[in-house]
């Protein structure tokens, strides 16, 4: 990993599978990070604000969305990696 090694986004958790920017995302950008001691990169796809959520894999449509290491909400569509996590694409369960 070379280049830019500001830290741009912040995982609260492992088992997270969202973490959150800490600066604005472009698309196209790359972001590196690290869960459990292990380097990882990450392709941005879409705009995401700072402060906003960013999928750190795969989520598919119905699967749990995780923040805190807590269960968050549910995706409301399949979510690639890099994609920004918002109310477009998830549902609080608290209200189920």
């Amino acid at each position: 990993m070379e280049g830019d090694t500001a830290v741009k986004i912040f995982i609260h958790n492992s088992a997270d599978n969202v973490a959150v920017a800490l600066a604005d995302l472009k698309p196209g950008e790359t972001v590196e990070f690290k869960v459990d001691g292990e380097s990882r990169e990450l392709r941005v796809r879409d705009e995401i604000p700072y402060g906003h959520k960013i999928a750190l894999r795969d989520i598919s449509k119905g699967e749990k969305v995780i923040k805190y290491g807590e269960v968050i909400g549910e995706a409301t569509e399949d979510i690639p990696a890099g994609s920004h996590v918002h109310i477009h694409n998830i549902r609080s369960l608290k209200y189920r």
